[in-house]
């Protein structure tokens, strides 16, 4: 036996070392997608709802299609379990179960994707997972993740226009995200902050980085780039808009079908990036599998023992939360938490509940009201949750109520009355107007990073009063309808608030009703 044999990994025949990991692998990504279906779901429905994320059907795919373009590196290699990954997954299932107190589905998401990492890593060994490591990765992209930094894409676009305007001698008034010229007034909306152009880009360059360089460090350089020339380049296109406005003397003209040209100017960007790429590119041959340390052929069951003791911590953050829920569904008060009309007149209730509504919200009492106020027409709902419960459902009802789900474009507001501050939010496609506020420990909050945490300790521990959330809505909702449909429906809710003199005392004795 010659040096060369001692140290050449083990082989069989092709793709025969990796029979034995294939029935654990299928038992673990089973018992993964059983557990954290929600999480699953959850993105589904964002990649069907958000056009920036619709490229989230296509990552699975892509990632299978890596994974069989690499095969050649795994013929007879024997994958070299490590069961004691399930160590590493402790402290993942406690980030999850976290993300989950405080409402955080995009936190979950990442959480059980690391998971799936950490079965691939058990199972298989670091060494095919090494190899394998591009095409695994890439399925982070499942998770429609980013969504946060919107109001600071809309922000450096403004500014971006701003200087440009400035620079070109365009008179220019910039308020919040308006932009005012002699031609009319610009918008720069959620659709218009470049986060669906940032986001394909990411996935894009990624697969095109894994594609054709072989070095890690041309790869994180390039995805480094694609991350910054697609704002940039939303920018000038958001520049070029306004500009053209100003020349052709109408901003209307001017913003039309400007989201179908912003994907052709994106994809002349996506263009230019793999032309930058091109003379970075390395040796396009087949794939080499890289020389390592001999070691011994995998024991019988080891396979299993990985999967199985991954799959079983992973359990242990889906079994609490469910327990948490569970108690939580039990202190949910029993009487619907229907507001005094004050001094509007009711034309309807609705008890119980719209299907639509309550499957929102299935762990809290709702009620809905329609009232006249003023010669206005509003609709009022007012869920209460279990003191126990979690602040996801709460948020989560909050998007339904106001609109936001599925929305184009979201502009907030803040109106303060009667000694409570209401968020205000207009939508479009669909188009709405809502005021609500969230109602916790006997005032109005705003739905922080500390709303979150007080109400995720108190998911834990309780808490004395209920929290309760109320919306407000013109009944019918004028808003983008008629010219001054936004005056008369911000009217409506004025006419509501300006007749509950007493609404805070309203809501405590809802919050504190039945415990």
């Amino acid at each position: 036996m010659t040096a060369e044999t001692l140290a050449a990994p083990p082989r069989l025949a092709a793709w025969g070392g990796l029979r034995p990991a294939v029935p654990a692998l299928v038992l673990g990504i089973a018992a993964w997608a059983a557990l954290f279906h929600p999480e699953a779901a959850a993105a589904v429905r964002v990649w069907s709802q958000s056009t920036a994320y619709n490229h989230g059907f296509l990552i699975l795919p892509i990632a299978l299609w890596l994974l069989w373009d690499r095969r050649s590196r795994l013929a007879g290699l024997a994958p070299q379990p490590m069961p004691w990954v399930a160590l590493a997954a402790i402290p993942v299932v406690a980030t999850w179960l976290l993300a989950d107190r405080l409402g955080i589905m995009e936190g979950r998401q990442l959480m059980a994707m690391t998971l799936l990492q950490l079965l691939f890593l058990g199972v298989l060994g670091r060494w095919i997972y090494w190899l394998l490591l591009g095409p695994l990765l890439y399925l982070y992209f499942l998770v429609p993740f980013g969504a946060f930094i919107t109001p600071q894409l809309q922000n450096f676009t403004t500014d971006f226009v701003g200087w440009g305007l400035d620079l070109f001698g365009i008179p220019n008034y910039i308020n919040s995200h308006y932009i005012q010229i002699p031609g009319g007034t610009f918008y720069v909306a959620q659709a218009c902050a470049g986060l669906r152009f940032l986001i394909a880009a990411i996935a894009f360059s990624a697969l095109y980085a894994l594609l054709i360089y072989r070095s890690n460090l041309r790869r994180i350089a390039f995805i480094g780039v694609s991350l910054v020339v697609p704002v940039i380049a939303n920018g000038f296109r958001a520049l070029g808009i306004v500009t053209l406005g100003y020349f052709v003397g109408s901003a209307k003209a001017a913003a039309t079908d400007h989201v179908l040209y912003g994907w052709i100017f994106f994809s002349i960007v996506i263009l230019l990036l793999v032309l930058l790429g091109l003379p970075f590119r390395q040796d396009m041959g087949g794939w080499e599998t890289p020389a390592r340390p001999p070691s011994p052929p995998p024991r019988p069951g080891r396979t299993w023992l990985a999967a199985i003791a991954v799959s079983a911590v992973a359990l242990v953050g889906p079994v609490a939360s469910f327990g948490l829920y569970r108690a939580a569904a039990a202190e949910v008060p029993p009487a619907p938490p229907i507001l005094s009309p004050g001094a509007c007149r009711v034309l309807a209730a609705s008890l119980p509940v719209p299907p639509a509504l309550a499957a929102v919200s299935s762990a809290a009492r709702i009620s809905e009201q329609w009232l006249s106020c003023g010669g206005h027409g509003v609709r009022v709902v007012v869920e209460r949750f279990s003191p126990r419960s979690d602040p996801g459902p709460i948020l989560l009802a909050e998007r339904h109520i106001s609109g936001r789900v599925g929305a184009e474009d979201v502009v907030r507001a803040v109106l303060r009355a009667n000694g409570l501050r209401w968020n205000v939010v207009e939508t479009s496609a669909p188009t709405r107007t809502t005021a609500f506020l969230l109602w916790l420990d006997g005032q109005s909050r705003q739905t922080t990073l500390w709303y979150r945490l007080h109400q995720g300790i108190a998911s834990l521990l309780g808490q004395r009063a209920a929290p309760l959330l109320v919306a407000v809505t013109p009944d019918p909702d004028l808003t983008g309808r008629t010219p001054d449909g936004r005056r008369q429906a911000l009217a409506a809710i004025g006419a509501y608030l300006e007749a509950q003199p007493d609404i805070g005392a309203e809501l405590q004795r809802l919050s504190r009703a039945g415990r």
